[in-house]
C-alpha cells in the first residue's frame, strides 16, 4: 500500500515538471577584450519564445578544467531547474553559462579575472552581461540579477560581487576557490604557464584579503548583496569558506555558510542547486 502512495504521488506530479520545461540553447559571443568567440549555454524557462516578458537572470559559473557545458551535462542542471519552477521553488528565469576555461589547464586560459592576456572580467562586466541580458530579455538590474558558482566559479562569483555590489542581489558560492596564498591549487612552485597565471589571479584577488582591507563604504555595499557559502566537510577547499564566514562576520556583513558531508566533486555541486536556486530566486526583488 505503502508503496502504491508513493508512485501516486509521483505520477501526480510529473505532468506539473513536464508542463514547466524548459530549454538549453548554446550560443557564441564574439568578444573584442578576448579576441575570441566565447560559447555559452543558456537556459530559457517555458514559454520564452511566445511571451514579451522580461526575466530574472542567473550567472552560473564552471571551475577550473571545466567549460561551459559541465552544469549541463555533469551537474545535472536542466532537471534540476525544470524540477524547482514546477514546484514553485524557483521563478521563470534565464540562466546564463559562459565558458572560462577547458581542461588542459596548462595551455588554455582559465579563470574569470583580468591577468596578462586574458581580460575576462572586463570581458563579463563589459560585453557578456550587456549583450546577452538585451539578447535574451532580462530585467537588467540589482535586484534581478544573481551569480553563483563552484570552485574557480564559485570565487569568481564572490570576487564579483565584493567588486561590483551593484550589479548582483545575491551570491552562492560552492566549494570556492577564494584565495591560494598557500598553493591550494597546484602547489607553490608553479612553472610560468596558464595555470600559474590563473593561481596568481586568484591570489591577487584574493576574496579574504578583500575582506581584510575593506574600509566602512565597502563594507556598507557589501551588506546589499546576500551571501551564501556551501563546502563539504572532506573538501581540500573548506578552511577558506569558513574563513571568509567568519572575517565577514566579524565586519558586520551578513552571510550563510553550510559545510554539509561531502568532497569537491559533482554529486555535491549537483545537490548544492537545490537550495543554490531558490536562495538566489528569494533574493531578487
Amino acid at each position: 500500500m505503502r508503496k502504491l502512495i508513493q508512485v501516486s504521488l509521483a505520477l501526480l506530479f510529473l505532468p506539473v515538471i513536464s508542463a514547466n520545461a524548459g530549454k538549453v540553447v548554446t550560443d557564441s559571443l564574439s568578444s573584442g577584450i578576448l579576441k575570441a568567440n566565447v560559447k555559452y549555454n543558456v537556459y530559457l524557462p517555458n514559454g520564452f519564445d511566445k511571451a514579451d516578458q522580461r526575466y530574472p537572470v542567473i550567472y552560473l559559473l564552471h571551475g577550473l578544467s571545466d567549460t561551459y557545458t559541465a552544469w549541463m551535462e555533469k551537474g545535472g542542471m536542466q532537471t534540476v531547474v525544470d524540477e524547482l519552477i514546477g514546484t514553485g521553488e524557483l521563478r521563470d528565469v534565464v540562466i546564463i553559462m559562459p565558458n572560462a576555461g577547458g581542461p588542459d589547464i596548462h595551455n588554455t586560459w582559465n579563470g574569470y579575472f583580468n591577468m596578462p592576456g586574458w581580460n575576462y572580467e572586463d570581458f563579463f562586466f563589459k560585453e557578456l552581461i550587456p549583450q546577452l541580458e538585451k539578447k535574451y530579455r532580462c530585467v537588467g538590474d540589482k535586484a534581478h540579477r544573481a551569480v553563483m558558482g563552484l570552485s574557480m566559479g564559485g570565487g569568481g562569483s564572490t570576487v564579483y560581487c565584493q567588486r561590483h555590489p551593484d550589479m548582483f542581489s545575491s551570491c552562492y558560492a560552492m566549494s570556492a576557490w577564494l584565495d591560494n596564498g598557500q598553493g591550494q591549487v597546484g602547489g607553490k612552485d608553479l612553472k610560468k604557464d596558464k595555470l600559474y597565471y590563473v593561481s596568481k589571479a586568484v591570489t591577487d584577488h584574493s576574496a579574504l584579503a578583500f575582506i581584510d582591507n575593506a574600509d566602512d563604504a565597502t563594507l556598507e555595499s557589501l551588506r546589499t548583496v546576500k551571501w551564501f557559502f556551501d563546502c563539504g566537510d572532506d573538501d581540500f577547499l573548506v578552511r577558506l569558506s569558513f574563513e571568509l564566514h567568519m572575517k565577514m562576520k566579524e565586519k558586520g556583513v551578513k552571510s550563510e555558510l553550510r559545510v554539509r558531508n561531502g568532497v569537491h566533486n559533482w554529486e555535491y555541486w549537483h545537490t548544492a542547486l537545490r537550495t543554490a536556486l531558490p536562495f538566489a530566486s528569494r533574493n531578487f526583488d
